[in-house]
């Protein structure tokens, strides 16, 4: 069984209802999956980190089993500012003004949002195997085009993508995870039976699409004003990414958060491709043990 010792639970926040695990004792942490995934992704590093931490693992907005917002022609309802204020809402619900965030890929952008936008909320956050999407926007090239293909697929008008998508929902979310060669038994089979119970969900891959729309229309709007006003990173933190993956080819993955950051930045590589706590799930948790210790 997935999640041993956590309760499945529903809570409001801002009008949405979102799913979650959570469990644990000690200061709270909240961890954020990606596309197209739900909060399963966390099942090999969550319990590990309970020891420690009262861990909370919601479905962000739009994704898994949570709240489907809207489609509008400005996306503002899926912009990464919205989703961090779902996060910032949820938590504060639970009773934890300020927390830790650990997060990979599209949740990473999510927190990477809150943290700006909540300082004195976010203590410390990991990010995994993502740089910020401005910085993968402002230096797109053919390999970017070619490696994160789906960036701009996902983000054509509603509602075509999710028409094509939702044709063989299976296939896609094959196709979707192979940035790197995996079979179908890389994702334990109860988490990708979640992940593909969730995207049969009517409105997730409507969710989807319009949280990769708003990443390249809204999303950059905020980015350049907080770039614009100084807004950077104050709360320590850790990027991790996978050495089999495309982002550290791409990148000077330590180099290009710094120049995101004021607080202090631990960067490193694991030995994965992109799906971290699912292919190295030890790895990850000797990187978040020593960085949760040093900022708790």
């Amino acid at each position: 069984m997935l999640f041993e010792g956590f309760a499945l639970e529903h809570h409001e926040a801002n009008g949405g209802r979102f799913r979650l695990r959570r469990g644990g004792e000690g200061p709270p942490l909240l961890l954020l999956h990606g596309n197209p995934q739900t909060h399963a992704m966390w099942h090999r590093v969550a319990p590990a980190l309970a020891r420690r931490f009262t861990v909370v693992c919601p479905d962000i907005t739009g994704y898994g089993f949570s709240a489907r917002r809207p489609v509008t022609p400005d996306h503002a309802p899926h912009a990464k500012r919205a989703m961090a204020a779902d996060m910032l809402a949820l938590m504060r619900g639970l009773g934890h003004d300020r927390f830790g965030v650990v997060a990979h890929d599209r949740g990473a952008r999510v927190a990477h949002r809150l943290a700006l936008d909540a300082p004195g909320a976010v203590e410390r956050l990991c990010v995994m195997d993502i740089v910020p999407t401005l910085h993968h926007f402002e230096q797109a090239d053919m390999d970017f085009a070619m490696g994160y293909y789906h960036w701009f697929f996902l983000a054509q008008p509603h509602p075509k993508p999710e028409r094509m998508i939702l044709r063989d929902v299976e296939d896609w979310f094959d196709l979707q995870t192979s940035r790197e060669p995996k079979d179908r038994g890389f994702f334990h089979p109860e988490a990708r039976a979640d992940y593909l119970a969730a995207l049969r969900e009517t409105g997730t891959v409507e969710g989807i699409c319009e949280d990769y729309r708003a990443a390249a229309t809204i999303d950059l709007v905020h980015d350049r004003a907080s770039r614009a006003a100084g807004d950077r990173l104050r709360c320590p933190l850790l990027a991790l990414w996978g050495a089999k993956g495309k982002v550290g080819g791409w990148y000077d993955v330590p180099a290009v958060w710094r120049s995101y950051a004021d607080g202090p930045v631990t960067a490193a590589a694991v030995n994965s491709g992109h799906y971290l706590a699912e292919e190295a799930p030890e790895e990850v948790l000797a990187a978040l043990d020593g960085f949760l210790g040093r900022a708790g």
